[in-house]
């Protein structure tokens, strides 16, 4: 084996360790095996179900190039059967030289070959069967080599050094299969680990049971938009794959959120009963004070009338979605009233209609979480960054975590939980912000509010765009037009609902 071969092997070696994409590397593989040996044709298989998978054809004199980069072969495996050359190859782990398919046949079924010669006009001739083994000994695949061709030009037997050659190419090939599977391997595993934790946050609360899986499906219909257009960004198939893993692990500190917090339907969050109940005891207490003559008429019919419109009022104010400033009145006027119970040793003085803790929780006048109930919810991605970062990840997945726990960051600094601005927040983090948002507004799972119409949630996002410069008005725009976030044109039952659900709110 001269130098000049020698360092041909060397630049393939160095080639095949920069090769990320499986069906480029395997016609690269198969096209340098074939130039160093000098032949027409050539076959690279792989192991696949007790079987050999074609992965790479080429025929040079008849411009044959199927597989890698010129798209899948419509051909069957090769069954694992002695008497196909290539499967007898994997069988005994042996090289196989043969001179003259039409001379030689060795308990060999060359009717393939000989086949495919009557339909073109090809000659098969010589062929050269190299085994590909990885470092624990497993044969992955196979390569087959056509017809060497001489220095006169002439197709001949391949030589001894051929073999050689072809064999320290397999090792090299078989080395970089296996590193190349081994790192899909542990991408698929951490890929099913992130889905696995992305259900699991997701079946924590009926309140966030689509959520992550909705924004990773608006956000692969607006990558693909976008490297369709050519508007916007250009995203790779692994800043594609990256930015979904930050889709999906964004809540991941939910998993340690109270779930007394994240599934507070209601400001009281059942708190509500025990009012209820309070007031119908007081309006007996009222009524024995005034049989006995401690109350007015005047005092008890007002007290009566006031109580039982309570009960409505309790319920209104306990589900609102915003509370007007005469509202948060009622709830303070309500408070000041106050009944004695004189059968009850444990409260000798007069006691409120409202506990502190009520009027406190009645009083949060928007949402149904109090101050310290948002706290503890918003700490989620505090705690998403703490899980985050106790996750190895690659050097060039070290972002996922960033965008994962940046994700309520705005670009006016008032998110949170470190109040960044737009200088330390990057594209994807400001686009996972915007689907973040704009599921929570139309998602249709939410049991304690209908979906919001696009048009309504994007005038949300318009304002917090363009007035509050709270999120990219770039990305939105660009959002808006690739109408990723619209339903698919099958899911007529999505938009049907959501319009019911439209005539409802009016309504009411």
């Amino acid at each position: 084996m001269n130098d000049i071969i020698i360092n041909r092997l060397l630049g393939v070696g160095i080639a095949l360790s920069n090769i990320k994409d499986e069906g480029q590397l395997y016609q690269i593989i198969l096209e340098s095996a074939m130039d160093i040996i000098a032949c027409d044709g050539g076959t690279l298989y792989t192991i696949e179900n007790d079987s050999l998978k074609f992965r790479v054809m080429i025929t040079r004199s008849q411009n044959v190039k199927k597989g890698g980069d010129n798209g899948p072969i419509d051909l069957p495996n090769v069954p694992l059967r002695k008497e196909n050359v290539c499967a007898r190859c994997a069988l005994e782990r042996r090289v196989f030289k043969v001179d003259d398919v039409y001379k030689s046949h060795d308990g060999f079924d060359f009717s393939g070959p000989k086949k495919y010669d009557q339909m073109t006009g090809y000659h098969t001739q010589s062929m050269l069967v190299i085994p590909m083994e990885d470092d624990k000994g497993k044969i992955i695949g196979v390569m087959q080599f056509i017809n060497a061709i001489g220095k006169n030009g002439f197709v001949g037997p391949f030589a001894q050094w051929h073999t050689n050659v072809v064999l320290s190419l397999a090792s090299q090939t078989a080395i970089c299969l296996t590193n190349h599977n081994y790192s899909r391997q542990l991408e698929r595993t951490m890929d099913s680990m992130v889905s696995v934790m992305s259900t699991a946050i997701d079946a924590l609360t009926p309140y966030n049971a689509n959520h992550s899986r909705n924004m990773a499906k608006y956000a692969k219909k607006f990558i693909k938009w976008m490297n369709e257009t050519g508007e916007g960004w250009s995203f790779t198939p692994e800043d594609e794959r990256r930015f979904i893993m930050a889709v999906q692990l964004h809540d991941v500190g939910k998993l340690v959120t109270p779930l007394e917090v994240m599934n507070k339907e209601t400001r009281l969050n059942g708190r509500e009963v025990a009012i209820h109940n309070r007031f119908k005891y007081i309006a007996k207490i009222d009524e024995v004070d005034y049989l006995k003559k401690r109350i007015s008429a005047e005092e008890y019919k007002s007290r009566k009338a006031q109580l039982e419109a309570g009960h409505q009022i309790i319920d209104t104010i306990n589900k609102a979605g915003f509370l007007k400033d005469d509202m948060l009145k009622i709830i303070r006027d309500y408070a000041k009233n106050t009944y004695w119970d004189e059968e009850d040793e444990d409260f000798l003085d007069p006691q409120p209609w409202l506990t502190e803790e009520e009027v406190h929780l009645l009083s949060i006048q928007k949402g149904t979480l109090s101050a310290e109930e948002r706290e503890i919810m918003e700490n989620h991605v505090v705690m998403t960054a703490k899980l985050l970062g106790e996750m190895e990840f690659t050097d060039a997945d070290q972002n996922i975590r960033n965008w994962a726990s940046d994700h309520h960051e705005l670009l006016n600094g008032s998110g949170y939980p470190n109040h960044k601005t737009g200088d330390d927040l990057d594209w994807n983090v400001r686009l996972l912000t915007i689907l973040d948002v704009f599921d929570a507004l139309t998602a249709r799972d939410r049991p304690y509010k209908p979906p919001m119409p696009l048009e309504k949630a994007f005038a949300i996002l318009d304002d917090m765009a363009n007035k509050e410069g709270k999120i990219d008005p770039i990305i939105l725009d660009l959002f808006k037009k690739s109408r990723a976030g619209e339903p698919d044109d099958d899911d007529e039952a999505a938009r049907e609902a959501a319009r019911e659900a439209e005539k409802d709110r009016l309504i009411c």
